[in-house]
C-alpha cells in the first residue's frame, strides 16, 4: 500500500511528447457520473508515484481539487491489487486520478472498482497502461497531453528559428575555433521552408506558431487534408516533397510499428545541402546508422532531443559532431512547466464534479495512432 507520505520510484518517461492524435473529443455530458451513488462528492484515488504527486499536484492545484473531490489517503504502490487495503478502496472509487508511474489498470482492476467512472491521467500517453475494456465499459478517459505538447511546440519553434540561422554548428565551431566563423552562406529565415514530418497535437502547435514567421511551411500527414493544413497556415505534400523542398525538417510523428525507422537513408538523402533535421518526437523514427552517416560527412545538421538509443553511448561520434546539437529530452515539460499537466487534470476533475462533459478525452479508435 502506498500512502501519501511514501515515496516510490522516480516517473517514467511519458511517451506521449511526440503523438499523432486525433483532437480531443468531450466526453458525454452524463451529470449522474459526477458523483457518487449517494449524491455525495466524488471520490478520487491517485494512482501515480511520490515524485509525479509532488511535481504535478502543486499545493494550489491538490486545493482545487480537494475543493470538489475526496481523496483517499491511499493508492497503489505496486500493482492495484497486490495490496488488500488498495483492492478494497477501489471499490469506493469514482475517478481514478492517474500519473507516471500508474500500474495496469486491467480488466481485473476494473471489476474491483464497479463504480468507476472516469480515468483522468494527469501527463501524456494512456495506451500503455489503461487496458481497452476501459473503453469498452463506457469509462471515460481524459489525458493531459495537450499540457505537455504545449513545451515541446515552443521548444520546437525556438530551434526551428535557430536553425534557420545555423545558430548550433556556428556557435560549435566559434567555441571549438575561437575566432568567428564565415556565416555568408547561412540561409537565414526569411523565405526559409520548414517541413513538419506528422499534424500531432504538436505538430500542429508548432504550425500555429510559425505563422508568426516568414516561413513556407509544409506538412505531411496521411490523416490531415488539404484543407485542415490550410488552415494551419500549411501546404500538405507527400512525404518526399516534404524532404525535397525543406530547408529545416521536424519530424513530429508518434512512435508505432510502422513508424520505426521511417525516416530512412533515402528520405534523409533527399534533403538539401545543408539542410537541418530537428527531433523531438522519439528516436526510433529516424534511422540512426543513416542519420549519423549523413552527419559525419557534414552534408545534414541535426539537433536531435531524442536519439536511438538513448542516452547515446559515451563512443557516440553524435556526441563531437559540430553540427550536431543535442539535448537530453528537455523538449517536454520539466521544471516548473510540470505544474500545468496537474492544472489541466484538476481542471477535468472539476468539470466531471459538476457533471460537465471533459474536454481532453481519448477515445478507443485513437489508441491505434498515438503513441
Amino acid at each position: 500500500m502506498r500512502t501519501e507520505s511514501e515515496p516510490t520510484a522516480s516517473p517514467a518517461q511519458s511517451s506521449a511528447q511526440p503523438s499523432t492524435e486525433a483532437a480531443t473529443q468531450p466526453g458525454p455530458a452524463t451529470g449522474e457520473s459526477a458523483t457518487s451513488a449517494a449524491g455525495g462528492r466524488p471520490t478520487v484515488m491517485l494512482a501515480m508515484n511520490e515524485s509525479s504527486r509532488v511535481r504535478v499536484l502543486v499545493p494550489a492545484v491538490r486545493e482545487r481539487l480537494e475543493r470538489v473531490a475526496d481523496v483517499l489517503a491511499i493508492g497503489p504502490g505496486g500493482p492495484f491489487l497486490a495490496d488488500p487495503e488498495v483492492q478494497a478502496a477501489l471499490g469506493e472509487v469514482d475517478v481514478l486520478l492517474t500519473g507516471w508511474g500508474c500500474p495496469a489498470i486491467t480488466p481485473e482492476v476494473l471489476d474491483a472498482a464497479p463504480k468507476l467512472k472516469a480515468i483522468i491521467h494527469s501527463a501524456g500517453s494512456v495506451k500503455h497502461f489503461v487496458d481497452p475494456a476501459a473503453f469498452e465499459r463506457g469509462i471515460q478517459v481524459s489525458s493531459a497531453v495537450v499540457a505537455n505538447a504545449l513545451p515541446v511546440a515552443e521548444f520546437t519553434a525556438a530551434t526551428i528559428v535557430l536553425s534557420g540561422k545555423r545558430a548550433f554548428r556556428l556557435g560549435a565551431e566559434y567555441k571549438a575555433n575561437r575566432q568567428r566563423p564565415d556565416h555568408s552562406t547561412v540561409p537565414g529565415n526569411y523565405g526559409n521552408t520548414v517541413g513538419l514530418l506528422g499534424a500531432s497535437r504538436i505538430g500542429r502547435l508548432v504550425a500555429e506558431r510559425l505563422r508568426a514567421f516568414d516561413l513556407e511551411v509544409l506538412i505531411s500527414d496521411p490523416y490531415l487534408s488539404a484543407t485542415e493544413a490550410a488552415e494551419l497556415g500549411a501546404e500538405l505534400v507527400e512525404l518526399d516533397e516534404l524532404f525535397s523542398r525543406s530547408d529545416v525538417l521536424s519530424v513530429h510523428a508518434p512512435l508505432l510499428p510502422e513508424t520505426v525507422g521511417l525516416v530512412d537513408a533515402r528520405l534523409l538523402g533527399l534533403l538539401k545541402d545543408g539542410s537541418v533535421l530537428i527531433n523531438t518526437a522519439r528516436g526510433r523514427i529516424v534511422d540512426a546508422a543513416a542519420l549519423e552517416q549523413e552527419c559525419r560527412s557534414g552534408r545534414l545538421d541535426a539537433v536531435l532531443d531524442v536519439t536511438d538509443p538513448e542516452p547515446l553511448p559515451a563512443d557516440s561520434p553524435l556526441l563531437d559532431l559540430p553540427n550536431v546539437f543535442l539535448t537530453p529530452h528537455v523538449a517536454g515539460a520539466v521544471g516548473n512547466e510540470v505544474a500545468r499537466l496537474g492544472e489541466l487534470a484538476v481542471s477535468e476533475m472539476e468539470r466531471f464534479a459538476s457533471g460537465a462533459p471533459l474536454q481532453h478525452t481519448i477515445s478507443a479508435a485513437e489508441l491505434g495512432r498515438i503513441a
